[in-house]
């Protein structure tokens, strides 16, 4: 499968997470999701570009493809896209703003900009070393684990609000991360848990470790966690004086 290790860019300031190739991480799909806020005419489309995919009594949406960001993006009559395949956010937004300028080029009326949302990151991980999931579902909270059915431990991660895929062999795969930072916060996070109650083992006497996450992005990142829990007390709030009065 095509992925994209987290790896330096201008763009974003993340640094690598991966170190000598043992622990790492890798975004494999981000999705998103875009509103033009209009009626779009999709048999128009597919007389412009014939080789959509559009077979809208299977379906109601689009599949419009880009060889370059690889991605698929749903077009539906409503004005609604949906963007999958992207390998970074910045991908992904880069995608339906590639889709919308082409289908305007070829005289497709759009009248504004896409609002673009990313709905849900998924990413591969490797810790480097061997899970006790067995002992993992009693140390760590909100699991679920039936080897009998499937071989992986899932569990729910409160703050990044994500959910984790661990495997014996040290592998991970995380979905429900809404920035790609939050990947990286959530699978440091694990690591650190893992370590402190004795449940992951490492071979040798060097740990693979996953490097320090940008100040910068984190800071960012603790800011908008700070301003929700605010938002959450203030409603709660309200709603208390509400009910007394």
């Amino acid at each position: 499968m095509e992925s994209s290790t987290l790896r330096p860019r201008l763009e974003d300031g993340l640094l690598p997470l991966s170190d000598k190739g043992r622990a790492f991480i890798n975004i494999e799909n981000v999705v998103a999701s875009a509103t033009l806020k209009q009626q779009i005419d999709l048999n128009a489309i597919v007389r412009v570009f014939p080789g959509v995919e559009y077979r809208p009594e299977q379906f109601p949406g689009l599949v419009y493809r880009l060889k370059k960001p690889k991605t698929a993006t749903l077009i539906f009559s409503s004005g609604k896209m949906v963007c999958t395949g992207a390998k970074s956010e910045r991908q992904a937004r880069k995608a339906v703003l590639k889709v919308v300028d082409e289908l305007k080029r070829d005289g497709i009326v759009i009248l504004g900009k896409p609002e673009i949302t990313i709905q849900n990151i998924v990413a591969s991980a490797g810790l480097g070393g061997y899970i006790d999931l067995e002992k993992a579902t009693y140390g760590l909270k909100k699991t679920m684990y039936e080897p009998e059915q499937f071989p992986g431990l899932i569990y729910r991660m409160d703050e990044p609000k994500v959910v984790i895929l661990l495997f014996a062999s040290g592998k991970l795969v995380c979905t429900g991360a809404k920035r790609e930072i939050q990947v990286g916060i959530a699978v440091n996070k694990l690591q650190q848990i893992l370590e402190s109650k004795n449940l992951i083992t490492y071979e040798g006497t060097e740990k693979p470790r996953l490097p320090p996450l940008p100040a910068k992005e984190l800071e960012k990142e603790q800011a908008k966690v700070d301003q929700a829990k605010a938002k959450q007390e203030k409603e709660k709030t309200e709603k208390k004086d509400e009910a007394e009065d």
